[in-house]
């Protein structure tokens, strides 16, 4: 439904409209607001930005027409006004033009030529708002992806490479926000999401400086991949390190509820599908990782402790000599016919 502000001090102009326009007021296409000068207008576009265009007499009291269309852009840059005048008014309807106004209408209006200049009117507005929506995306979509990776995607081989599936040697890590669940349920929203980007942020430069890429955030939880030589080694060494500054971090204090950033954390290594996971119906596809090897690890992250970092026995014999890990012993996991033997890393 769109919202019109009429802006004019002939009180039967408010009748007229209703009248004119009963059938769309009813049936909800159209929503009429008014005004009886310029800064009622003004007062009206403060209360509600959900109005779309304005129809504006030019001469009234207190604020008129022309002064209105130059305290618009402030007030909305999106909304345009029709100017509501007389054709002995052409020196005004002239002004009204160079200073932004989107079109006129005559006196004695025809509410059948109003009614369509409306219709062209919430077309153009229509279209800025999509504009707006785009580059306001665009934008966003800059935040969380490389320039370069915005260029790829415009050419063949981004086309190509989306149906591009392969099996790779990867370490996969999880790390979890130990008690996040239960400190969010007594801190208002925006701290809570304040918060938990706030310790993503200290995880995801330790991940990045191992040459480690962040797979997806899940709720208070990060995934992240390590591939190419040493990948184990640079995994564990991220891991080591989110645990560090967590450890260093102060304790967080919102009302009587005190909080302490911990994590745990579970690590694995071996093969894995590398490839887009998704819906193509609902044409939202996932570049992510796929297998046993990945299951496990987040599995091992679920038995982990706050500050544990947990490695399977295979894990143990690949590490061992760059790394100090300290036996656990055997724990049963989920989709797991055997108990499965674990390690913690210590330094």
């Amino acid at each position: 439904m769109a919202k019109i502000l009429v802006v004019d001090d002939e009180l039967d102009l408010e009748l007229l409209i209703k009248q004119k326009f009963r059938k769309k007021i009813r049936e909800k296409v159209y929503d009429f607001v008014f005004a009886h000068n310029g800064f009622e207008a003004l007062a009206k576009l403060a209360e509600d930005p959900e109005i779309d265009m304005i129809l504006s007499d030019i001469n009234m009291p207190e604020m008129d027409g022309l002064t209105l269309l130059t305290k618009l852009p402030e007030a909305n840059p999106i909304i345009k006004a029709v100017m509501v005048s007389a054709y002995s008014d052409m020196d005004n309807i002239r002004t009204a033009m160079n200073r932004g106004a989107f079109d006129f209408v005559v006196k004695p209006v025809n509410f059948d030529d109003l009614d369509i200049t409306i219709e062209k009117t919430l077309l153009h507005v229509e279209e800025l708002k999509k504009t707006m929506q785009a580059i306001k995306e665009n934008n966003i979509l800059k935040m969380y992806v490389d320039e370069n990776v915005l260029n790829f995607m415009t050419t063949k081989e981004f086309e190509s490479s989306l149906l591009s599936n392969e099996t790779i040697e990867a370490s996969v890590l999880f790390i979890d926000v130990c008690g996040f669940t239960k400190i969010s349920e007594h801190v208002p929203a925006n701290t809570v999401v304040n918060l938990l980007n706030t310790l993503f942020d200290v995880m995801v430069k330790e991940i990045i400086a191992q040459n480690g890429h962040v797979d997806k955030f899940m709720g208070d939880a990060v995934m992240a991949i390590f591939r190419g030589e040493y990948h184990l080694d640079r995994a564990i060494d991220a891991a080591l390190a989110v645990r560090e500054k967590m450890h260093a971090t102060e304790s967080i204090s919102y009302g009587d509820k005190t909080f302490k950033p911990e994590v745990s954390i579970g690590i694995n290594s071996g093969e894995m599908i590398s490839g887009n996971i998704g819906s193509a119906s609902l044409k939202r596809l996932d570049y992510t990782v796929i297998g046993d090897a990945v299951n496990l690890a987040q599995r091992l992250q679920g038995v982990a402790q706050a500050n544990q970092i947990i490695v399977t026995e295979e894990v143990y014999h690949k590490a061992k000599e760059s790394f100090e890990l300290s036996k656990i012993g055997e724990v049963s996991l989920k989709n797991k016919a055997k108990a499965v033997e674990i390690y913690e890393v210590v330094s």
